[in-house]
């Protein structure tokens, strides 16, 4: 790769992570993240969000509820509770900072739980494990900004329990710039892949030229093998190409 085509390349890289920045923030109050509920999980299972944020837990299948723990939510705090719902969708706006635990209530002893920090993680919630299951630590959420349902462990232990195993498809939306398709770490991720292969098909279908050296080695040995130059002639050619020094063989 040449200088040039080099400065382009990582002028296309540096580009993308510009552009990727910003992807695990947590979502502002203009938008309305989406919780999916479907069998026996919550998706994303821990999510960070800004006070004032209005949430939208929907039903991907069955019939579920988002039901707050009364004694894991911050001390000013109102308990959010859907009841049991089979269709459609339910909105809770959480205005109080700190961390919120939450359940379904036909399958709480399941383990179907979720966590919510809003701002800073502080609250009841922090000072225990969560009862019914396992929730991400409250570090993790806020430093991804959402974390995916069976997304895997925390590896330094947990804070109010682990990841839980099973898979569930991620799913973010918001009105005004919201994440949609994934979370937001697993989306730049892929869109720096794309980024990268961009740049290297550019790189591969531009015009480049062999370096003088391997095109004069080329002549060099073309003529030898054609006995338009001795051997002695030969050797004293490549040599001088060995050591850098240009030369004609035309």
């Amino acid at each position: 790769m040449t200088q040039y085509n080099r400065r382009q390349f990582l002028g296309v890289v540096g580009a993308g992570a510009v552009a990727s920045t910003g992807l695990s923030q947590p979502a502002s109050a203009q938008e309305t993240p989406v919780v999916k509920m479907g069998n026996n999980y919550f998706d994303p299972i821990g999510l960070h969000i800004e006070p004032g944020t209005t949430v939208r837990f929907e039903l991907a299948a069955g019939a579920h509820s988002a039901t707050a723990y009364s004694d894991r939510i911050p001390d000013d705090a109102t308990a959010f509770d859907s009841r049991t719902i089979s269709e459609g969708s339910f909105e809770h706006t959480f205005e109080e900072p700190g961390t919120y635990d939450y359940y379904c209530i036909p399958h709480k002893s399941v383990g179907m739980v979720g966590r919510i920090v809003v701002g800073s993680p502080s609250g009841p919630a922090e000072e225990s494990s969560i009862p019914d299951g396992e929730v991400p630590t409250s570090e993790s959420i806020v430093e991804q900004g959402a974390v995916a349902y069976g997304s895997g462990s925390d590896d330094d232990g947990n804070t109010g329990g682990g990841m839980m195993g099973r898979g569930g498809p991620g799913m973010m939306s918001g009105r005004r710039g919201g994440w949609t398709g994934g979370v937001p770490f697993v989306g730049g991720a892929l869109g720096m892949l794309g980024i990268l292969g961009g740049a290297l098909y550019l790189l591969a279908n531009q015009d480049t030229a062999p370096p003088k050296n391997d095109s004069a080695r080329e002549t060099l040995q073309n003529r030898y093998e054609r006995g338009e130059i001795d051997e002695e002639e030969f050797r004293k050619r490549r040599k001088r190409l060995a050591d850098g020094e240009e030369d004609s063989f035309e």
